[in-house]
């Protein structure tokens, strides 16, 4: 199975890492790609924060040596602020850089931009064709299949994003107005793939090595981006990669791998952000490692009280010493 390519960048596998809000900082970036994600992608970062340099959003660039190949998505919905944004993006070192026109939250939409490009076909081409002109990097589009069920323009904004100049699109197969909820439209993200000529990733609905599978075959799509999935579970990119390649089910992380890997992940945060900071957002990334558990709400209850990485790691080894996963 060839390995998709986007612009002059061909990736190592099919499975990307897709972007997710408060998840895909910089540590855990690193996490998925040392487990087989072909790219890893940021949190979406504002333009216009990168406009008036402000200095958390310029911290967002920062990227590591250990997660290339690496694209860096930008929001925003004036064609100049988002080219002046992909300077930076390029400046960073980053691969590529990916626009976002999925994003369904109201205080993102409010202002035209994430899932409201969809509903401004005109604007969302020349945001792309600002940036091509901008960068020598590929410039990417995410995308959804529309606003909601009468306004299902996936493959009209594709074709549009495409003579723009963009590189590659992502489809999650859902409207903006179906948020999260349902089962995504894979029929509709085959009719984007078939219109267009540039590598189209598949999101919605993608677990695992079967259902990657799935979704690539029925739809055509150069390869998949995992999202929700990847939360807590960063070996899903090498059970994706096992099955693509040769049919291989991967066993399911051991419960002391699980453990492991939390310890790894708050450690990875206390470096990058300080430890205040890494406790309290380890304490959302934790109840996806436990889930399935024994007694994992137990083990939840008493990490949603830990006030230090010490005392964050002490609960981590003493639930491997009660069960046993030592």
């Amino acid at each position: 199975m060839k390995k998709p390519q986007i612009g002059n960048l061909t990736l190592k596998g099919w499975a990307v890492l897709a972007p997710m809000a408060g998840i895909c900082d910089l540590p855990y970036r690193v996490i998925v790609m040392e487990h087989g994600a072909a790219m890893t992608t940021t949190e979406m970062v504002s333009a216009k924060g990168l406009y008036y340099k402000n200095e958390k959003t310029e911290h967002m660039l920062k990227i590591s040596d250990r997660e290339h190949p690496v694209s860096i998505q930008l929001f925003g919905s004036d064609p100049d602020i988002m080219a002046l944004g992909a300077r930076e993006v390029e400046k960073a070192g980053a691969d590529a850089v990916d626009i976002n026109m999925g994003c369904p939250m109201q205080k993102i939409v409010r202002n035209g931009e994430g899932s409201a490009l969809m509903k401004n076909v005109s604007l969302a081409a020349d945001i792309v064709r600002a940036m091509v002109k901008a960068v020598s990097i590929p410039v990417t589009v995410k995308m959804r299949i529309g606003w909601d069920e009468g306004s299902i323009n996936c493959v009209e904004l594709a074709q549009a994003v495409e003579e723009a100049g963009a590189a590659a699109i992502t489809v999650h197969g859902r409207t903006r107005k179906e948020m999260y909820m349902g089962h995504a439209h894979w029929d509709v993200i085959r009719q984007v793939v078939d219109a267009v000529s540039i590598p189209v990733f598949g999101n919605g609905d993608v677990v695992d090595g079967p259902s990657a599978k799935r979704l690539m075959d029925e739809t055509g799509c150069a390869g998949v981006a995992v999202g929700r999935a990847a939360w807590g579970n960063p070996w899903v990119f090498e059970s994706i990669n096992a099955y693509l390649e040769n049919g291989t089910i991967l066993p399911d992380p051991t419960p002391e791998e699980r453990l492991d890997m939390a310890e790894l992940h708050l450690k990875g945060l206390a470096a990058w952000k300080g430890e205040y900071v890494a406790v309290r957002e380890m304490r959302a990334h934790a109840s996806h490692y436990f889930h399935g558990l024994r007694k994992a709400t137990e083990l939840r209850r008493g990490i949603m009280k830990a006030q230090t990485e010490k005392e964050f790691i002490q609960l981590l080894h003493a639930y491997k010493e009660q069960f046993r996963c030592v």
